[in-house]
Protein backbone atom coordinates (compact mmCIF):
# COMPACT_ATOMS: atom_id res chain seq x y z
CA UNK A 1 0.00 0.00 0.00
CA UNK A 2 3.10 2.48 0.87
CA UNK A 3 4.22 1.97 -2.22
CA UNK A 4 1.21 2.62 -4.52
CA UNK A 5 1.52 5.91 -2.60
CA UNK A 6 4.83 6.63 -3.27
CA UNK A 7 3.90 5.95 -6.90
CA UNK A 8 0.43 8.06 -7.01
CA UNK A 9 2.75 10.93 -5.59
CA UNK A 10 5.57 10.46 -8.07
CA UNK A 11 2.74 10.88 -10.68
CA UNK A 12 1.31 13.56 -9.56
CA UNK A 13 4.68 15.10 -9.08
CA UNK A 14 5.23 14.48 -13.04
CA UNK A 15 1.79 15.75 -14.47
CA UNK A 16 2.23 18.83 -12.41
CA UNK A 17 5.75 19.11 -13.62
CA UNK A 18 4.21 18.98 -17.03
CA UNK A 19 1.69 21.55 -16.26
CA UNK A 20 4.30 23.98 -15.56
CA UNK A 21 6.02 23.53 -18.45
CA UNK A 22 2.86 24.29 -20.58
CA UNK A 23 2.85 27.31 -18.59
CA UNK A 24 6.54 28.38 -17.96
CA UNK A 25 8.56 27.14 -20.80
CA UNK A 26 10.56 24.19 -20.79
CA UNK A 27 12.19 22.41 -18.15
CA UNK A 28 14.24 18.96 -17.07
CA UNK A 29 11.27 17.12 -16.33
CA UNK A 30 11.62 13.94 -14.30
CA UNK A 31 11.56 10.16 -15.94
CA UNK A 32 7.91 9.24 -15.29
CA UNK A 33 7.57 5.81 -13.26
CA UNK A 34 7.53 3.10 -15.51
CA UNK A 35 4.73 1.69 -13.51
CA UNK A 36 2.07 4.36 -14.28
CA UNK A 37 2.23 3.29 -17.76
CA UNK A 38 0.33 0.00 -17.00
CA UNK A 39 -3.15 -0.25 -16.77
CA UNK A 40 -2.96 -3.00 -14.63
CA UNK A 41 -1.81 -0.05 -11.85
CA UNK A 42 -4.53 2.21 -11.86
CA UNK A 43 -7.07 -1.12 -11.91
CA UNK A 44 -5.22 -2.04 -9.04
CA UNK A 45 -5.35 1.34 -7.21
CA UNK A 46 -9.05 1.97 -8.23
CA UNK A 47 -10.07 -1.30 -6.37
CA UNK A 48 -7.50 -1.78 -3.04
CA UNK A 49 -6.62 1.61 -1.73
CA UNK A 50 -9.42 3.58 -3.45
CA UNK A 51 -12.97 1.14 -2.59
CA UNK A 52 -15.55 3.80 -2.26
CA UNK A 53 -14.30 5.99 -4.42
CA UNK A 54 -13.88 6.49 -8.38
CA UNK A 55 -10.86 5.60 -10.51
CA UNK A 56 -10.45 9.28 -10.98
CA UNK A 57 -9.84 9.79 -7.45
CA UNK A 58 -6.11 10.08 -5.65
CA UNK A 59 -5.11 9.57 -2.38
CA UNK A 60 -2.07 11.40 -0.82
CA UNK A 61 -0.75 11.34 2.87
CA UNK A 62 0.38 14.75 3.29
CA UNK A 63 1.07 17.06 6.21
CA UNK A 64 -2.42 18.96 7.69
CA UNK A 65 -2.42 21.59 9.84
CA UNK A 66 -4.93 24.37 11.19
CA UNK A 67 -5.20 28.29 10.72
CA UNK A 68 -7.88 31.13 11.06
CA UNK A 69 -8.12 34.74 9.62
CA UNK A 70 -5.78 36.89 12.01
CA UNK A 71 -2.84 39.11 10.65
CA UNK A 72 -0.24 37.38 11.88
CA UNK A 73 -1.08 33.57 9.91
CA UNK A 74 -1.71 35.94 6.67
CA UNK A 75 -1.48 38.91 5.49
CA UNK A 76 -3.22 42.18 6.02
CA UNK A 77 -6.12 40.80 4.52
CA UNK A 78 -6.65 38.21 6.58
CA UNK A 79 -10.56 37.54 5.50
CA UNK A 80 -9.65 37.45 1.95
CA UNK A 81 -8.32 34.13 0.51
CA UNK A 82 -5.36 34.27 -2.31
CA UNK A 83 -7.94 33.03 -4.78
CA UNK A 84 -10.36 36.54 -4.04
CA UNK A 85 -13.43 34.97 -2.37
CA UNK A 86 -14.04 35.48 1.89
CA UNK A 87 -13.18 32.49 3.96
CA UNK A 88 -15.59 30.19 4.76
CA UNK A 89 -16.22 26.77 6.87
CA UNK A 90 -14.27 24.19 3.93
CA UNK A 91 -11.66 26.65 2.78
CA UNK A 92 -8.31 24.94 2.49
CA UNK A 93 -5.17 26.41 1.49
CA UNK A 94 -2.80 23.94 -0.55
CA UNK A 95 0.37 24.91 -2.80
CA UNK A 96 0.24 21.55 -4.77
CA UNK A 97 -3.19 21.44 -5.73
CA UNK A 98 -5.08 24.40 -8.35
CA UNK A 99 -7.47 26.35 -7.21
CA UNK A 100 -11.45 24.87 -6.93
CA UNK A 101 -9.87 21.45 -6.28
CA UNK A 102 -12.08 19.35 -4.36
CA UNK A 103 -11.23 16.70 -1.35
CA UNK A 104 -12.22 15.43 1.26
CA UNK A 105 -9.91 14.08 4.74
CA UNK A 106 -12.08 11.52 5.73
CA UNK A 107 -9.40 10.06 8.70
CA UNK A 108 -10.53 13.82 10.66
CA UNK A 109 -13.78 14.83 8.75
CA UNK A 110 -15.87 12.12 6.91
CA UNK A 111 -17.58 13.17 4.16
CA UNK A 112 -16.84 16.64 4.28
CA UNK A 113 -15.58 18.57 1.25
CA UNK A 114 -13.56 20.99 1.41
CA UNK A 115 -11.75 23.27 -1.48
CA UNK A 116 -8.57 25.03 -2.27
CA UNK A 117 -9.42 28.73 -2.25
CA UNK A 118 -6.25 29.82 -0.48
CA UNK A 119 -2.22 29.26 -0.46
CA UNK A 120 0.63 28.85 1.93
CA UNK A 121 3.84 30.42 2.17
CA UNK A 122 5.94 28.81 -0.53
CA UNK A 123 8.30 26.89 1.21
CA UNK A 124 4.99 24.39 2.37
CA UNK A 125 4.77 22.08 -0.64
CA UNK A 126 3.18 19.64 0.31
CA UNK A 127 1.07 20.30 2.74
CA UNK A 128 -2.53 21.27 3.39
CA UNK A 129 -3.87 24.28 5.73
CA UNK A 130 -7.52 23.92 6.80
CA UNK A 131 -9.33 26.89 7.99
CA UNK A 132 -10.87 27.28 11.04
CA UNK A 133 -12.85 30.39 12.26
CA UNK A 134 -11.19 30.80 15.03
CA UNK A 135 -7.56 30.68 16.63
CA UNK A 136 -8.19 28.30 18.81
CA UNK A 137 -9.87 25.75 17.23
CA UNK A 138 -6.54 25.85 14.53
CA UNK A 139 -3.98 25.38 16.96
CA UNK A 140 -6.11 22.46 18.90
CA UNK A 141 -6.60 20.98 15.16
CA UNK A 142 -2.49 21.22 15.49
CA UNK A 143 -0.68 19.45 13.29
CA UNK A 144 -1.33 15.66 11.68
CA UNK A 145 0.04 13.32 8.59
CA UNK A 146 -3.03 11.81 6.72
CA UNK A 147 -4.51 10.80 3.72
CA UNK A 148 -6.73 13.13 1.59
CA UNK A 149 -8.81 12.31 -1.21
CA UNK A 150 -8.81 14.30 -4.57
CA UNK A 151 -11.61 14.52 -6.01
Amino acid sequence: MQNIKKQLLKGLNYTLALGIAANFGSLALPEMPSILAEPAFFESVATTSLEAHSATTRALEVTLTGYSSTPDQTDDTPFIAASGKHVYDGMIAANFLPFGTKVQIPEHFGDKIFVVDDRMNRRYSDRVDVWFPDRNSAIKFGIKKSTIIIL
